[in-house]
């Protein structure tokens, strides 16, 4: 996890081995370090009853038998061109929406940012997946990105889904494909080359359709020679791979 792997670096030397390690989805992991249990992740689910202090970003603990031990501030940074991403989806009528686990105040603030309205935040696995079910029992056509372990059961939910390459190895199983690419702008990208392959396929049965309700018949009742036929169908095909090849012209 992203999250995992900082706060070992921010450990350096002084990291530790746990083992009968247990995840407890949305809420936190449980493990034992010489003989002792130790809790992290969400104050409700490591230290309940603890008051967390005062802060901007999302606050986990670290805590044992006796309560806590340290307190982890997380804040979250604007994915580079993440700005250009909404603006074009934005532009291809693609409505946005923002489902995370941290806390309301911030994801309504990143939501502000970027201009989305619909921006939820302390949502935990089950809530994601009951909000993109009401979406698709409403019709909608739902594509999920999503890096985390809690966002696996949602990418593999929804019709399209779309795992970066950076997150949690569970996200990239349950997801439909993976960005390789750091650039979300690519995401845009995959967009307008689905739709416009979706367009060049609907030509080509279009096209299909149409010479075989007309040169089937004629070559039937003798108006077309074999050989004419013969050439009619190999320039048919070929016209289909030339409409197809257009695609190669998008970058």
């Amino acid at each position: 996890h992203p999250v995992a792997h900082a706060i070992r670096a921010a450990a350096g030397t002084n990291a530790k081995q746990a083992e009968a390690i247990t995840y407890t989805a949305g809420q936190g992991i449980q493990g034992r370090v010489a003989g002792q249990d130790y809790r992290l992740g969400a104050p409700g689910f490591a230290a309940p009853g603890a008051e967390p202090p005062a802060g901007d970003g999302t606050l986990i603990a670290l805590a044992d038998a006796e309560g806590v031990l340290a307190w982890f501030e997380l804040g979250d940074e604007l994915r580079p061109q993440a700005r250009e991403l909404i603006a074009q989806l934005d532009a291809l009528g693609i409505r946005l929406h923002i489902y995370s686990g941290d806390r309301p105040e911030n994801v309504a603030r990143m939501g502000q940012l970027l201009g989305i309205a619909d921006a939820r935040g302390g949502m935990l696995p089950a809530d994601k997946l009951e909000a993109v079910r009401a979406m698709q029992q409403q019709g909608a056509i739902v594509a999920m990105t999503g890096d985390g372990v809690n966002d696996a059961p949602v990418l593999a939910q929804a019709q399209v889904s779309i795992a970066i390459d950076q997150g949690a190895e569970a996200a990239q199983a349950a997801a439909d494909m993976v960005l390789l690419s750091s650039e979300l702008a690519r995401l845009a990208d995959g967009v307008r080359l689905a739709r416009k392959t979706r367009v060049i396929i609907r030509q080509n049965l279009a096209w299909s359709a149409l010479y075989n309700f007309v040169a089937i018949p004629a070559a039937a009742l003798g108006h077309v020679t074999p050989w004419l036929a013969g050439i009619g169908m190999s320039a048919s095909s070929l016209l289909v791979v030339l409409n197809a090849m257009r695609l190669n012209r998008l970058r």
